[in-house]
């Protein structure tokens, strides 16, 4: 049974998205893992991978579907995602696409924002924008503050590199919402091609 989605860490998140695009064994998923760069965000091994596939199992966000071998080569078994799986993965998303808490877990949201709608996703990132402004102008009236109460600025240089971060971001966001909002982007998981490249990938990671 599903615990909810603070149990999930971002390499189960990364794995339940594999399995919403379709069922696959996990070896397939570290090759599909390794083809996107995902070891930019998560720890990218077969013992990370495989633990973690065994861990959603337990917990009811996969199944086994099917199992097969390769000659000599050890059995592989073929995991889906169940509707519990699919439920927390969306939730964990949306959470995290709006929240300002922890930019590692947005990017991973980032990431996999493609498993929801654009509208949604488009909705959700403006969410986020508010927050990022309100955070902005906080560090700004508290740095002002603080320096007409007689600080020294050389005291307050982390607060003006946040808030040079926070204001990049935004800018980088109202990008990032344009280019989704483009009616000539791709977006969806069943939107994506399937070029013969990928295809090719993705029989080899099955053989």
């Amino acid at each position: 049974m599903a615990h909810g989605t603070a149990t999930l860490t971002p390499t189960a998140v990364m794995l339940l998205a594999l399995l919403h695009e379709d069922d696959m064994h996990a070896y397939e998923m570290v090759r599909l893992l390794r083809e996107r760069r995902a070891d930019r965000l998560i720890a990218l091994t077969h013992g990370t991978i495989y633990h973690t596939v065994a861990r959603l199992e337990r917990q009811g966000r996969i199944v086994e579907v099917g199992s097969d071998r390769d000659g000599n080569r050890p059995e592989r078994t073929t995991y889906a995602l169940t509707d519990a799986g699919a439920a927390d993965l969306l939730a964990w998303i949306r959470r995290e696409l709006v929240s300002v808490d922890d930019p590692g877990r947005f990017r991973i949201a980032l990431t996999e924002a493609h498993n929801l709608p654009r509208d949604e996703v488009l909705a959700l990132l403006a969410q986020r924008r508010e927050l990022l402004v309100a955070s902005l102008d906080a560090h700004r009236t508290a740095r002002d503050r603080a320096i007409a109460h007689g600080s020294h600025p050389q005291f307050l240089i982390e607060v003006h590199r946040q808030a040079a971060l926070l204001d990049a971001d935004i800018a980088w966001l109202d990008e990032a919402v344009e280019f989704i909002r483009r009616p000539d982007t791709v977006w969806g998981v069943v939107d994506i091609p399937a070029t013969d490249r990928y295809l090719a990938q993705r029989e080899a990671a099955r053989a």
